[in-house]
C-alpha cells in the first residue's frame, strides 16, 4: 500500500471519530423537547421563574423545555443529575451563583461545577431580606435585631436549604447584627415561606417574588432587602446599606448545561433567550412577579464567576466554615 492511501486512510478515520460527530450535532437542533432541571422545590423562585420562560420561550426555540425539579442535597442532587448528562444541549440546568460557586467552597463534591457546567445565560437577578408575619411584635429590623439580641438562639430563622442562597444571606446578616439564632433548613424557598406562614419560624429569609401575594395582602412583613437600591415593587422597603449593613448580595439565577455542548448549540439557546428577553409578554408577566429581567450573556457570566469565588471564599473565612 503506498504511502498516500495510508494517509488517505487515516485522514478518513480521523474524520469519522473526530468530526462526524460535531456533524451529527450540527443537526436541526432542537428536533425534540428540552430537559430542564432545577435543583430546587416546587412554589421557588426558580420555579415560578421558570413557568414564565418555558411558557413562552417555545415560540422562539421551536421546542418545549419540560421543567424537572429535582431537590436535595442543598441543590447538589439535581447539580449532579445535570453533569452527568450527555452534553448534547437536551438538558440544561436553572441553578444559582451559591450553588455553582459558594457549596463547592464548603463541602467535597464529586466534580468541579466550573469545570463541569458553562453558563448559557444568566436570565435575572434578585435580593433576599428578612421576612416575618405581619402579626409579630417587631416592626422594624431594629426591634428585631434587639429581641434577638435579648433572646440569644430563640430567634427561629427558616431557610432553603444550607449554603444556598436566604442561608448564606441570612448567615452573613446576623453575624453581622451580632445576632444568635436557630436555622431551620427546607428543600426550597417554597417550603419556607409556608413554613413561616405556618408559624414554624419566626423570620424567613425571602425574596420578592415569593412574598409578593403576602405583602400586598398584609400578611407579612418585609424589613429591608439586600441590593444597591429599592424595588419599584417595594417603595417602603429600605435596603440593608440604608439600614447600615455592608453587604449587597443578590442572587442569579443561570442556566448552564454540560461542558461539551457544541457551541453552535449553545448559540441557538441564546439567541432564543435573547429574544425572549425582549419579549412584552415576558416582560410584564416577570414584573407581576416583581422580577426583573436584567439578563447577562453567558461568557460574560463566565467571567462574573470567577470574581463569586473569591468573594465567597472571603465569606466562608469569615463565618469560620
Amino acid at each position: 500500500m503506498s504511502r498516500r492511501n495510508i494517509l488517505c486512510i487515516l485522514l478518513t478515520v480521523f474524520c469519522f471519530f473526530f468530526l462526524a460527530p460535531n456533524l451529527l450535532l450540527a443537526d436541526d437542533y432542537p428536533n425534540k423537547p428540552i430537559t430542564c432541571i432545577i435543583p430546587f422545590s416546587a412554589g421557588g423562585t426558580h420555579d415560578l421563574t421558570a413557568r414564565v420562560f418555558t411558557s413562552i420561550i417555545p415560540q422562539y426555540l421551536g421546542q418545549p423545555i419540560v421543567v424537572k425539579l429535582m431537590p436535595g442535597a442543598g441543590g447538589q442532587r439535581g447539580t449532579a443529575a445535570a453533569v452527568r448528562a450527555k452534553p448534547d444541549g437536551y438538558t440544561l440546568l436553572f441553578s444559582n451563583k451559591f450553588v455553582d460557586q459558594l457549596q463547592p467552597l464548603i463541602e467535597k463534591l464529586p466534580y468541579d461545577t466550573t469545570k463541569s457546567l458553562v453558563a448559557v445565560w444568566r436570565l435575572n437577578y434578585s435580593p433576599g431580606g428578612p421576612v416575618s408575619l405581619a402579626t409579630k411584635p417587631w416592626k422594624t429590623l431594629k426591634d428585631l435585631f434587639a429581641w434577638a439580641k435579648k433572646n440569644p438562639g430563640k430567634l427561629k430563622v427558616g431557610h432553603s436549604g444550607k449554603w444556598g442562597a436566604s442561608f448564606t444571606w441570612g448567615a452573613q446578616l446576623l453575624t453581622e447584627a451580632g445576632v444568635e439564632a436557630r436555622f431551620l433548613g427546607y428543600q426550597g424557598g417554597g417550603p419556607a415561606t409556608q413554613a413561616l406562614l405556618a408559624g414554624e419560624t419566626d423570620i424567613s429569609i425571602s425574596m420578592p417574588i415569593l412574598q409578593i401575594a403576602n405583602y400586598k395582602a398584609g400578611k407579612v412583613r418585609i424589613y429591608a432587602l439586600y441590593g444597591d437600591k429599592r424595588l419599584k415593587e417595594f417603595p417602603d422597603v429600605p435596603t440593608l446599606k440604608e439600614l447600615g449593613f455592608k453587604s449587597e448580595l443578590t442572587m442569579d439565577r443561570v442556566i448552564f448545561v454540560p461542558r461539551g455542548v457544541p457551541e453552535n448549540r449553545i448559540k441557538i439557546l441564546r439567541e432564543a433567550l435573547l429574544k425572549l428577553n425582549k419579549d412584552k409578554t415576558y416582560t410584564r408577566m416577570m414584573k407581576r412577579l416583581g422580577e426583573n429581567n436584567e439578563y447577562m450573556d453567558g461568557p460574560e457570566y463566565e467571567k462574573m464567576r470567577i470574581e463569586y469565588k473569591k468573594e465567597f471564599q472571603a465569606l466562608v473565612k469569615k463565618l469560620g466554615q
